[in-house]
């Protein structure tokens, strides 16, 4: 955002802000303003506009959430549908103090496990966050550039559009005019982003210092400049910029008015403009040339968006040399000024990149007029630079080595994981390839940084080792770099440490002739690695079919089970590569085979979504209730992910509707724990028991309300859902609510009528569960319709009692202010104070004791709040009960002294306060 909007030129943009579809927008909740426009018309920066104005005027009102997405042509491999929505999650839920419940609950049932939250988990939650907002503003920038091929664009839209229905956000959007995106908003306000004059003229009013003397000392000559660029751009911004930049290098008023005059306009005006630049680029002296050309070589080939010390180091590289030269490296200033304008730098990122996505579109097409030899290039940088004699020293022992290594090559990220990915493109074999595969140290440095991935401790040693030069040429699949290094002796069943040999390699990239090779030459076509994986599993995982298709030719058995006694079946359902699904049951494959976990491949399918292929497995008999190991179904498996469509399915084949697993859950307690609403409807419809009960005897309504998935509470509510249902514990939803800090759930049951003081098996009531949890938002709205302060659970515990034991000063506060009693006493004659001191909590303590708590009050065993911070080894507590008047040598039952149980304890530092303090020594202990 910081990059975008300080692009902007002051006063441009306010013809949007003040437009009466804007206005409209801002105003009103629940509405769309779509604005579609041309290539370059100033759509990322009006949107930055927008968002600058949202926080301009709501960032003070803590009601009201504001999230942004800029969509972007080259990070559309990160920028995956998952990742987006993520973001949005991540925004709304900054503005909100504390941390929302629901987003406390999703990161805590995934960080144990070390996974990521599933789409439709990010989706549930984010739906939970906006509706603590009263109002929300989601701005989306060129939804255009959002990849389409993974179905991210659709994916995003939907739950955006659900996001709009649920909580009546705001939501705006720029984009091309593509029929496709346009139907999407079809009912929405509507306003075409064009270039105006007026901004236009702002612009080249800014950047006029940046011309020659002979436009800066005639005022004639300025507004020619202004009048000739604002008629040939017909509200393309970007094509404004590149007729300014062309004038740059003219230095007489004639130059200027000829350039004027061959301005570029119409449908070609980019091409044109870009051609012209390239001209502008080739008439600079030979150095710049080859500058200029080497930086749009790199960023239009990169595999994606390059850092400026990246390509700094790129182009500091010299062939045949054995070590960087720092003294080599040019100011990414320089890069930037010889490149006629087509490049800029994003400040906030350091990415530097291309100035729109139609100068990527045009070097792309005109690639090898400009630069033919881009990729070989390139492969050769890469390798030259991951074969410095620094890293002769070979693989980093830790994850800090490898840490500052990267660090301090900058360039050796991208050139371990992209020289083969250039070399593969190549137009020859490189010799420096060959060159580089021969040397093992740095073969396997290289290894290390393109497999090590930063998920775990240790991260940095879990790659395979023993990996050779072969292993690498067949990941890549580089077929002439294969055959060569075969021909030197190499062997083609060659196992790294993990047990895979080159076709394993090259069946799980997807390197059709190259496993081809390696299989002529004499390579196992069912070879095992340690994890029982086939080169049949690694190409069906992937879903490359011809591979594939190639190895079945060649005999690979097509039932072999791996690990977890996977089938490559298994591996094509689960990642929803129907050709491939379909090849292996032409084959014969299993279609009801079980893993270890009782899973079949129609499960694996149904818990990632993958429709079509669930669809083939039926048709070709799979049984739609089969049941795992857990006495889960493929429809309990794709209710709790969320996949309606999958749902849909399995009904309309016959699935039980009601079907439990092992813990009593039906599909409906899964759709509705992970906030699924529209699988719970679709369950419901087809006759979902509203209040079943499963474990511990909750009702999907419980699950609902604890992991705060308020849309699908409110549906099972509206279906008849028992507000109060309890629990085997006696615990309502409401109870569950309060526990996880829910705070519209809780107010969403309470305003149906939930018992605010209703009590479980233990005595407890909701606000026993938000006090001991600290969630001080739901302890206040539940005071507030009514909640007993003062209540007692069995052991006589008030909320005071557990906020205290749990350190939640917050809630204590609350619950005080509300009249809670300070010296309430339990049944063991503890009060607060006692918990308090017990646990460590000196800042509670702190407030108990000024809102008048007894110091030295006595529990049934004589003890005081001192005792238990001595026993414990709490100085601090027990500084603040002495300081406080606590009796140093009061006498506890057995005449026992808060010196004895600190001595008895070990607590040397707790006993030499005491002692500073008069203890006696001597007490008998």
């Amino acid at each position: 955002q910081s990059d975008f909007i300080s692009r902007r030129e002051a006063g441009t943009g306010q013809w949007l802000l003040e437009s009466a579809e804007f206005q409209a927008w801002v105003k009103t909740s629940q509405q769309v303003l779509f604005c579609p426009g041309i290539p370059g018309a100033g759509k990322t920066i009006l949107s930055s506009i927008v968002v600058d104005y949202l926080y301009a005027n709501f960032q003070k009102d803590t009601n009201t959430g504001i999230a942004y997405l800029y969509c972007n042509f080259r990070r559309q491999d990160e920028q995956n549908a998952d990742g987006l929505l993520a973001s949005l999650l991540k925004q709304l839920a900054q503005g909100l103090y504390p941390l929302p419940g629901s987003v406390k609950s999703l990161y805590d049932s995934h960080k144990e496990k070390r996974t990521r939250p599933t789409f439709n988990e990010i989706s549930s939650t984010l739906q939970a966050v906006a509706a603590l907002y009263s109002r929300s503003f989601i701005v989306v920038d060129a939804l255009d550039e959002c990849q389409t091929s993974s179905g991210c664009r659709t994916k995003l839209l939907t739950k955006i559009f659900a996001l709009q229905a649920m909580s009546g956000a705001n939501i705006f959007s720029t984009s091309r005019f593509i029929p496709e995106i346009e139907v999407k908003f079809k009912n929405s306000m509507r306003l075409e982003i064009r270039a105006s004059d007026h901004d236009v003229q702002r612009y080249l009013d800014g950047h006029m210092l940046e011309l020659p003397t002979c436009v800066l000392r005639n005022s004639e000559l300025q507004g020619d400049i202004k009048a000739a660029i604002v008629k040939a751009v017909k509200g393309m911004f970007l094509l404004a910029q590149l007729h300014f930049d062309s004038l740059k290098g003219k230095k007489s008023p004639k130059a200027i008015r000829t350039a004027l005059k061959g301005l570029s306009t119409g449908n070609d005006a980019y091409d044109d403009a870009y051609n012209d630049a390239m001209e502008r680029i080739e008439g600079q002296l030979a150095g710049e040339k080859q500058l200029a050309k080497q930086v749009l070589s790199w960023i239009t080939c990169a595999k994606r968006p390059l850092t400026t010390s990246e390509l700094e180091h790129a182009l500091a590289v010299e062939l045949g040399e054995s070590q960087f030269d720092e003294e080599n490296l040019s100011p990414i200033e320089d890069m930037v000024s010889v490149c006629a304008g087509l490049v800029t730098v994003d400040e906030e990122s350091a990415i530097i990149r291309l100035v729109h996505y139609t100068t990527q579109e045009y070097f792309e097409r005109t690639q090898k007029s400009w630069f033919p030899d881009a990729e070989n290039y390139i492969t050769k940088i890469c390798v030259t630079y991951i074969s410095f004699k620094d890293f002769k020293i070979g693989i980093c022992q830790d994850d800090k080595e490898l840490e500052e290594r990267l660090q301090l090559n900058p360039l050796y990220d991208y050139a371990s994981h992209n020289w083969g990915h250039h070399a593969r493109n190549a137009s020859t074999l490189i010799q420096e390839v060959i060159i580089f595969l021969e040397k093992k140290a740095q073969v396997e440095a290289s290894i290390q940084a393109l497999f090590a991935r930063k998920l775990y401790l240790a991260y940095s040693q879990r790659f395979a080792r023993q990996m050779t030069g072969l292993h690498l040429a067949a990941y890549f699949g580089l077929q002439d770099v294969v055959n060569n290094s075969l021909q030197t002796g190499l062997a083609a069943n060659l196992v790294d440490s993990y047990g895979r040999t080159p076709l394993l390699w090259a069946a799980g990239s997807g390197h059709e002739a190259v496993a081809q090779l390696l299989l002529d030459k004499g390579a196992k076509v069912d070879t095992k690695d340690e994890f029982g994986q086939t080169p049949l599993s690694r190409a069906a995982g992937s879903g490359h079919e011809a591979v594939v298709q190639l190895l079945l030719h060649k005999g690979a058995e097509v039932d072999t089970k791996g690990g977890y006694g996977r089938t490559p079946l298994f591996w094509a359902a689960g990642r929803g590569h129907e050709a491939v699904a379909q090849l292996l049951l032409n084959k014969g494959a299993e279609v009801d085979t079980k893993d270890e976990y009782g899973q079949t491949p129609l499960s694996r399918a149904a818990e990632s979504g993958q429709e079509a292929v669930a669809q083939l497995l039926l048709h070709n008999g799979a049984e739609v209730d089969t049941k795992d190991g857990d006495g889960r179904t493929p429809l309990s498996w794709a209710a709790e992910s969320g996949h309606e469509a999958f749902a849909q399915l399995l009904l309309n084949k016959g699935a039980e509707v009601d079907t439990k697993d092992g813990d009593g859950q039906t599909p409906l307690s899964w759709a509705a724990e992970r906030g699924h609403e529209a699988v719970a409807l679709l369950l419901l419809h087809k006759g979902a028991e509203v209040d079943t009960k499963g474990g511990y005897g909750r009702t999907p309504l419980s699950w609902a309300a604890e992991r705060g998935q308020y849309a699908v509470a409110q549906l099972l509510l509206d279906k008849g859902a028992e507000v109060d249902a309890k629990a085997a514990d006696g615990s309502t939803p409401l109870f569950w609510a309060a526990a996880s800090g829910q705070e519209a759930v809780a107010q969403l049951l309470l305003n149906k009528g939930a018992e605010v003081d209703t009590k479980d098996g233990d005595g407890q009531t909701p606000l026993s569960w938000a006090a001991e949890r600290g969630h001080e938002a739901v302890a206040q709205l539940l005071l507030d319709k009514g909640a007993e302060v003062n209540t007692k659970d069995e052991f006589g515990q008030t909320p005071l009692s557990l906020a205290a034991g749990s350190g939640h000063e917050a809630v204590a506060q609350l619950l005080l202010d509300k009249g809670a009693e300070v010296d309430t006493k339990d049944e063991y004659g503890s009060t607060p104070l006692f918990w308090a001191a017990e646990r460590g909590h000196e800042a509670v303590a702190q407030l108990l004791l000024h809102k008048g708590a007894e110091v030295d009050t006595k529990d049934e065993y004589g003890s005081t709040p001192l005792f238990w911070a001595a026993e414990r080894g709490h100085e601090a507590v027990a500084q603040l009960l002495l300081h406080k008047g606590a009796e140093v040598d009061t006498k506890g039952r057995y005449g026992r002294t808060p010196l004895s149980w600190a001595a008895e304890h070990g607590h040397e530092a707790v006993a030499q306060l005491l002692l500073n303090k008069g203890a006696k020594g001597g007490t008998r202990w």
